[in-house]
């Protein structure tokens, strides 16, 4: 990973660079799978935390659960989820939106006040498309976007994942960028173009 290719991988849509990582530890919780499905999500959110060399916990102090995974069929069901509205501001009309749009997937993060991840919402509609991929894929790959706060492009043309001999792993790059991240040198929040180069660094010298 070049320090170019990671600067892109955190390149907002103005061109900004900005990096951030969870401050505090990772509390999930799944809606809308039975329990085969919930175990195989939480199990690849436990994998990523652990490739990060971050931590999960049993409930949050502030939150209770800090990682709320919604799966659903139609937009339309959101809103009548009792409370969420006041979770995800304007609920109803950015529902509407991502239905025109025929979206199958929104995350929204939530910051601390030095700007480290402290909430993420997921929500996966299953469309006919994420309807056929394996849960182990869909779930890998949801857990990889949300261990850091990666640009809006990131993924938009290649998948995090890779396909070894028949097995879904995280791509090798995506996963040495992720433990570059979490090194406990570098900031949790970095929002100059630098941070790329440290973190390419850390890559080639075997630390990510």
């Amino acid at each position: 990973m070049t320090p170019e290719a990671i600067e892109a991988l955190f390149a907002r849509a103005d061109g900004r660079y900005l990096c951030a990582r969870w401050g505090r530890p990772v509390v999930p919780v799944v809606f809308g799978v039975d329990d085969a499905t919930l175990s195989v999500v939480k199990g690849a959110i436990e994998a990523v935390v652990a490739l990060a060399g971050h931590r999960m916990a049993e409930t949050d102090p502030e939150l209770g659960a800090n990682l709320m995974v919604f799966f659903f069929r139609d937009w339309a069901e959101l809103p009548e989820v009792p409370n969420l509205d006041r979770l995800i501001p304007d609920l109803a009309p950015l529902c509407a939106r991502l239905a025109a749009q025929e979206a199958n997937q929104y995350r929204s993060f939530r910051f601390d006040e030095t700007g480290a991840i402290k909430a993420a919402f997921v929500f996966l509609r299953m469309d006919d498309h994420l309807a056929a991929l394996p849960a182990e894929a869909l779930a890998l790959a949801m857990a990889a976007e949300i261990i850091l706060l990666w640009g809006e492009r990131a993924f938009a043309e290649t998948s995090p994942l890779a396909e070894i001999e028949g097995r879904l792993i995280l791509r090798p790059d995506i996963a040495a960028v992720i433990r570059a991240a979490y090194d406990p040198v570098l900031p949790a929040v970095a929002q100059d173009a630098s941070h790329a180069l440290r973190m390419g660094a850390r890559i080639a010298l075997g630390g990510g």
